[in-house]
């Protein structure tokens, strides 16, 4: 193995990048049966891939003699790299691009037993064979061009990079936001069914289950908005001023928190589509249930 210089060392990221995103984008399309553009920027580049061969090709180099150090040095590298990986994008995003917690011997479900042996293979695939054949190829390209094309993808990258970025923290907000706007609901809806129980003189009422769907709780709401302001208009005087000033200020707050609860209807942002279609496994520990809803709502709207 070469010394290489930086421009090579970058163009070997680029090169692998996409390497990935050829790979696992066809494996995950052919799962799915239809084309899925993998990974975390909406370009034909997976930067996990890019970082991992990287470090297998640096953290080999002194065991370039030795299957069996590189192996280990392979198992040790890609899994903190997976590791450290995964905790951070999770603590920025709130969420999960790959999960190992259905998978025996994993830490947080960020690494596994499994896929830390299958990095030791892939070390020793990626330096014995598949390297050899791309290093023959950039080091035949001429320098200048190298770097002409290094520094326009740089270039390009760094733009789709930041975009993707700024897409997955706006994500992020909305996942926050649409969390925030479920517990809000929850308690309009204890304090309705109190309202509408005084109203009927009925001390039992039925209360939503949490797993009820989005829009049934917009329905039933709505429902119970009418019954109380019927209610008013036939016998006002059953209610006291400051229960209907209650009223009023419960109204006005379902109406905010009913049009936070739709934001995910207005997810126009090219970059925030392509996030959830790229990456349908994501998962996310706290806002499973707000996510889920962005996932729906974003099918729902590429089969119109």
């Amino acid at each position: 193995m070469h010394h290489y210089t930086a421009i090579q060392w970058l163009f070997f990221f680029y090169f692998y990048c996409f390497f990935g995103w050829v790979f696992e984008s066809t494996y995950v399309s052919i799962k799915s049966r239809h084309f899925v553009n993998r990974g975390f920027m909406r370009g034909p580049f997976l930067p996990i891939y890019g970082s991992g061969a990287i470090m297998m090709l640096v953290v080999s180099m002194p065991f370039q003699d030795n299957l069996i150090l590189t192996y280990l040095a392979g198992c040790v590298g890609a899994t903190l790299l997976e590791l450290v990986t995964g905790m951070t994008m999770e603590a920025l995003f709130k969420v999960r691009y790959w999960d190992y917690s259905n998978q025996k011997f994993n830490y947080k479900g960020h690494i596994c037993l499994s896929s830390t042996i299958a990095w030791g293979f892939l070390t020793i695939f990626m330096t014995q064979f598949l390297h050899k054949g791309v290093e023959k190829l950039v080091l035949s390209i001429p320098y200048n061009i190298l770097t002409i094309l290094t520094v326009v993808l740089s270039v390009y990258i760094v733009a789709d990079f930041t975009l993707s970025f700024k897409a997955a923290m706006d994500l992020r907000d909305v996942l926050i936001g649409l969390d925030k706007a479920r517990a809000e609901m929850e308690k309009i809806q204890k304090r309705l069914d109190v309202l509408i129980a005084v109203v009927n003189d009925e001390r039992e009422t039925r209360k939503l289950e949490r797993e009820e769907r989005a829009d049934e709780w917009m329905e039933n709401l709505e429902e119970r908005f009418s019954k109380v302001r019927e209610h008013l208009t036939t016998n006002p005087g059953a209610f006291m001023d400051n229960v209907k000033d209650e009223l009023a200020e419960l109204r006005s707050k379902y109406l905010v928190e009913k049009e936070h609860r739709l934001q995910f209807d207005r997810l126009k942002d090219f970059y925030q589509r392509s996030l959830i279609k790229g990456n349908p496994g994501m998962y996310s520990r706290k806002f499973n249930e707000a996510l889920e809803e962005l996932k729906k709502a974003v099918n729902e709207r590429k089969s119109k």
